[in-house]
């Protein structure tokens, strides 16, 4: 890559061991296609009062050669069912526990970037078979 990976914290001090597996993952993406001309990646973690309910949102944009790969990733939401302060029993949505964890956020994000950069090589490389029947309409 020509130039070292942006990153941008949010909501959250910089954390020079998050940074740390950023890079290590930025580096794993480079032997996947090594013509990634950029990358900047933010994290972003929840507001104090939305602590309990969600998870990390990563956003990760790869420049590459006539293309722009952009991956967004928020951790799905499961409902929970407890007991409210006056006894009835409610339902909320709240992040899975491991989406809670900031390197499995990370973890995930890179894996959703991984496959984006592997269709556009494949896409390059010519591995992407073209439907004739759609060409005709």
């Amino acid at each position: 890559m020509n130039t070292p990976a942006q990153i941008t914290f949010r909501h959250m001090p910089v954390s020079p061991a998050v940074e740390a597996r950023i890079h290590e993952e930025v580096t794993s993406l480079e032997h996947c296609f090594s013509r990634i001309t950029s990358c900047h990646v933010v994290v972003e973690a929840p507001h104090q009062h939305h602590q309990r309910g969600r998870g990390f949102h990563i956003h990760i944009d790869l420049r590459v050669p006539g293309s722009e790969i952009v991956v967004n990733h928020e951790p799905s939401l499961h409902s929970t069912v407890a007991k409210s302060e006056n006894g009835e029993w409610e339902k909320h949505l709240e992040t899975q526990p491991d989406h809670k964890d900031i390197y499995v956020s990370l973890r995930d994000a890179f894996a959703a970037a991984r496959r984006q950069l592997e269709d556009y090589a494949r896409v390059l490389r010519g591995d992407v078979k073209h439907h004739a029947a759609a060409a005709a309409h």
